[in-house]
């Protein structure tokens, strides 16, 4: 379990630190090409670049979680038979219909 934590950890910092890492490059001319662009060319370039960079991240999170084995996490046996026990008591409760409410009042 801990595994997954710190995948979806490290997943989420590299959302925020990609995009931001692309802009700050552009701003501050550190990417080659950039300072041959106009200000409007670089906006649109450095913008589209870091929302790409976003969705990059997003599918290798989701590439990483589809690895992941599905027969290693098994439920907890006693969550799973508060579950069982709490949905066979709801079923067997005679449910009150709108009707039966109206003809008590």
């Amino acid at each position: 379990m801990a595994a997954v934590v710190k995948k979806f950890f490290i997943a989420s910092m590299f959302m925020w630190i990609a995009p931001l890492a692309i802009l700050y490059g552009f701003n501050h001319n550190l990417l080659p090409g950039s300072t041959n662009l106009s200000p409007y060319s670089m906006t649109l370039l450095s913008g589209f670049l870091a929302v790409i960079s976003v969705n990059i991240v997003i599918a290798f999170y989701i590439y990483l979680a589809m690895k992941e084995p599905s027969d290693k996490h098994e439920p907890d046996p006693v969550f799973l038979a508060a579950a069982k026990a709490s949905v066979s008591q709801t079923t067997q409760k005679p449910e009150v219909s709108s009707e039966s409410l109206k003809k008590e009042d």
